[in-house]
């Protein structure tokens, strides 16, 4: 008896209302028909245009992937101290990058020598735009020290290129990170030929009056460049239905900014090395393996893991055998990585995170990306509808030590706090400034009344009544300094003291824990405080191709 084979076709074809769908396995074309509508993404005549080629966000120049996790914030172990700073809260992380190293003296001045440029300080007009954006060179000096060399050469001299910038306050770290971000978005823009390969040059040089702006460029892109952008642009301005880079054509990068607390903690940790399936094998008291400073390998046996003050007097050993191999800072990648491959995540400067201080972390509220420190704002819209674009305006801030600086640059959007329209009837925010929410506002003092018939607030009995230091100038521009002289004054803390993180090369072993936390007002700075860069990962949280993903097979 003979068998026959018959070979049955099945055919996933179906003819539904002039479209032709494949039900079976997604067409090469298909990406480009909306599952919405069926009509064509792309398409040349014109429509939505949207990159459906985009694969993952790019990791941006200088940063490390750190993929996001649960892990407990806060102290585990010894606590000097014993002032409930470091309280334990489990908390959840979302995947973000981080600077492999802290920012370098050649980076910080590669940023000065772009604002000398572009805004040249001998021009009274931007004279405090250069000026404002200087370390403060005079933290390296001691009353009982001679520190004079670092004084003069730490920041320019070419021995201390590699070694991270000190002298930065808080805010200044903050304008880099946005001065870095339009940067590496002009070359984004120019290697996908949104723009000419020199037009970030001639902007740089003065060849082309104005600069570029991320979000002017996003939101407002004929402004950019002063308006002189349709002579910049690149090989795509041919296509007139992309012309302009979008959020939607995924190549415009998140923006660069400080880490947050909680993100740094968690990079420091670097718990990924303890990880066995979906736990943690115990705790790591330092960024490295073990409980111990000093290297245990056969090779460099005894040597520091870390750059710090191994005791009074001991910055970095006797001659001829040095146990971190520095006496003040050190050159970046001195020292080996942590497991997450990010350098001096312990020792070296101390660094500054985005987070106002609290002495206390609300996980009741918040155990997701948890931060402390969001003020809300929006675009300005002008009479024309269309967003305020600072043409040739500054805004300058005084700042308490007298110091100026620059908050927005001319061609960079006008920025305006949220209000009613945004917070009317929300139940998540209420308000623009969220600094002080629950731990340091009226409601969360001691003394609060929600029934007092008081109209005014009695500012002795707040919870975080700091010295506020005035800084008036006169008529003829002379600074005026008003130090607070009140008796009444009880704490350091108020909205603008900013937490900065790990052990410096001043700083004994026990400040080297991730865990530990200080804090500093957001305009001082220090010869032992860096900062560096970190950006949040749009996307999945992990980038990593060869795991089975649920509802998916793995490739």
């Amino acid at each position: 008896m003979k068998k026959h084979l018959i070979k049955v076709v099945l055919s996933c074809t179906v003819i539904v209302g002039g479209f032709t769908v494949n039900s079976c396995s997604k067409s090469s074309s298909s990406k480009n028909t909306s599952r919405a509508t069926g009509w064509k993404i792309n398409a040349k005549e014109g429509g939505f245009q949207y990159n459906t080629d985009f694969k993952e966000q790019e990791t941006a120049p200088g940063l490390v992937f750190v993929e996001g996790g649960t892990f407990t914030k806060g102290k585990v172990q010894d606590d000097v101290m014993h002032d409930w700073n470091n309280t334990p809260t489990s908390q959840h992380v979302q995947s973000f990058y981080m600077d492999e190293t802290e920012v370098t003296n050649v980076m910080y001045l590669e940023y000065l020598d772009y604002l000398k440029s572009v805004y040249p300080p001998e021009n009274p007009k931007y004279t405090n735009i250069y000026v404002g954006a200087l370390p403060d060179t005079l933290v390296w000096r001691n009353r009982l020290g001679f520190n004079e060399t670092m004084t003069n050469n730490y920041l320019r001299h070419p021995a201390y290129a590699e070694y991270p910038v000190v002298g930065v306050n808080w805010i200044q770290a903050n304008q880099f990170a946005k001065w870095r971000t339009d940067r590496v978005n002009e070359v984004m823009l120019e290697r996908e030929g949104y723009l000419s390969e020199d037009a970030k040059y001639q902007a740089a040089t003065g060849e082309v009056q104005g600069t570029f702006s991320t979000e002017a460029y996003l939101n407002r892109p004929e402004s950019v460049y002063n308006g002189q952008i349709d002579s910049l642009q690149g090989k795509m301005k041919k296509d007139s239905t992309s012309a302009f880079a979008k959020r939607s054509s995924g190549i415009i990068m998140p923006e660069y900014r400080l880490p947050t607390e909680t993100e740094w903690e968690y990079a420091a940790q670097a718990q990924v090395g303890q990880r066995e399936y979906n736990n943690y094998r115990g705790r790591k008291k330092y960024p490295w393996e073990g409980d111990y400073t000093r290297n245990g390998q056969r090779v460099g046996r005894g040597d520091q893991l870390a750059n710090f003050k191994q005791a009074k007097g001991d910055y970095g050993g006797i001659a001829g055998w040095s146990d971190d191999g520095a006496d003040i800072t050190a050159e970046v990648m001195s020292y080996k990585p942590n497991d997450l491959g990010l350098y001096d995540m312990a020792g070296n400067v101390a660094e500054w995170t985005a987070d106002v201080y609290r002495p206390i972390v609300d996980d009741e509220i918040s155990d997701f990306n948890y931060y402390r420190g969001n003020i809300y704002m929006k675009s300005a819209i002008g009479d024309d509808g269309k967003v305020k674009i600072l043409r040739d305006s500054i805004v300058f801030d005084t700042l308490p030590n007298g110091k100026v600086v620059a908050v927005n640059l001319p061609g960079e959007i006008k920025m305006v706090p949220v209000d009613e329209e945004e917070t009317y009837l929300r139940t998540n925010f209420s308000s623009s400034d969220n600094r002080g929410y629950r731990d340091g506002d009226a409601g969360s003092s001691r003394f609060y009344d929600r029934f007092s018939d008081d109209e005014e607030e009695d500012s002795s009995k707040k919870m975080y009544n700091s010295p506020k230091h005035s800084v008036e100038r006169d008529s003829l521009g002379t600074l005026i300094k008003g130090y607070d002289i009140s008796n009444n004054r009880t704490t350091l803390i108020n909205d603008e003291v900013r937490v900065y993180k790990g052990g410096s090369w001043r700083d004994r072993a026990y400040w080297l824990d991730p865990a530990q936390r200080r804090y500093l007002p957001q305009y001082m700075a220090t010869d032992y405080i860096g900062f560096r860069c970190a950006m949040s990962r749009v996307g999945s949280k992990s980038k990593t191709k060869n795991k089975t993903v649920r509802g998916k097979k793995a490739k």
